[in-house]
């Protein structure tokens, strides 16, 4: 079963980019997280299950695209795209489905240490099974009453929490399936996402959401302002991660906004993700060889090779 797979050792931790709510930025934090922990050395897959849109394939193949015309190492990580099925019978799909999925995730089992998967703005079978291997759920939304819809619903005077909302109770039955199975607790995030710099915080929403919070369990960060650039690097894949003299060379110099690197930095540090020690001294290795690989050899360092290699002398 798909659910025994998840749980082997060597696996990778699963993040779920999750919400019925188009609109919420998805894709855009998918992307960044998954650049981000390239860039700290971790091997990561992503695996889009919007099969009608493809906004995270679009978003990979235009990095890859874009990174061969200029002639750049950009960080691109292993992608899949799983479709829906469409036959006649529903558990002939449901079967397709599942059995698309499971050789995916086998595929990326032992060679990944993070499995990043972006789900459809809608009630799929394909997005249900997504929530159920989640070990990091991210949930972002806006700061609106039509975004906070999809997680509850409020009181029309008081603006207090009713009752939860059919994707807030689709994933509480899945973290209780799923701790069912291992004894592993899914770790939801609602980001509170897509927020303008200069927006005032609306006190009552986020009263309801730290309420609601509560009640099921889910922990609440900041996600990206409402920046130009996350909308205008689409295009050429890029990311506000990427070398800032990459962006303006390419981008409006007004866009390689170092703010916005900081809320990805945020974001991640917010989510608390097991980030190993190997993969940060791979990135740190990348980083030194990267920076002298247009330095000469000098002389002293191809002596000091030889000496290395040379036999000591009998006495």
């Amino acid at each position: 079963m798909l659910q025994t797979a998840v749980v082997v050792q060597s696996s990778p931790h699963v993040i779920v980019i999750g919400n019925e709510k188009g609109g919420s930025g998805k894709t855009t934090i998918a992307m960044h997280l998954a650049v981000a922990l390239i860039k700290m050395g971790q091997r990561v897959a992503t695996i889009d299950l919007d099969s009608r849109q493809k906004s995270l394939t679009h978003y990979v193949e235009n990095r890859r695209d874009w990174a061969w015309r200029i002639g750049l190492a950009l960080e691109i990580p292993n992608h899949f795209t799983i479709g829906r099925a469409e036959g006649v019978r529903i558990d002939q799909n449901e079967a397709a489905e599942f059995a698309a999925l499971s050789k995916t995730v086998a595929a990326v089992q032992q060679g990944h240490d993070f499995l990043l998967i972006d789900t459809p703005p809608h009630d799929t079978y394909l997005m249900r099974l997504a929530h159920s291997m989640a070990d990091t759920l991210v949930s972002p939304m806006n700061d609106s009453y039509v975004d906070f819809d999809v997680l509850a619903n409020v009181d029309p005077v008081t603006f207090t929490v009713n009752e939860p909302s059919h994707y807030a109770q689709m994933v509480r039955e899945t973290r209780r399936h799923r701790q069912s199975l291992d004894g592993m607790l899914m770790d939801w995030v609602v980001v509170r996402n897509r927020i303008p710099p200069s927006c005032c915080v609306n006190p009552t929403l986020c009263g309801a959401l730290d309420e609601l919070a509560i009640r099921l369990a889910f922990r609440v960060t900041q996600g990206f302002s409402e920046r130009s650039a996350y909308r205008e690097y689409f295009p050429r894949g890029l990311t506000t991660l990427d070398d800032p003299r990459v962006l303006s060379a390419f981008v409006d110099p007004d866009l390689a906004c170092p703010p916005a690197g900081r809320e990805v930095a945020d974001l991640l540090s917010a989510l608390r993700l097991p980030i190993d020690e190997r993969g940060r001294r791979r990135a740190a290795l990348r980083a030194e060889w990267f920076a002298c690989r247009d330095n000469p050899l000098e002389l002293d360092d191809i002596l000091g090779q030889e000496n290395q290699w040379r036999p000591a002398q009998q006495s």
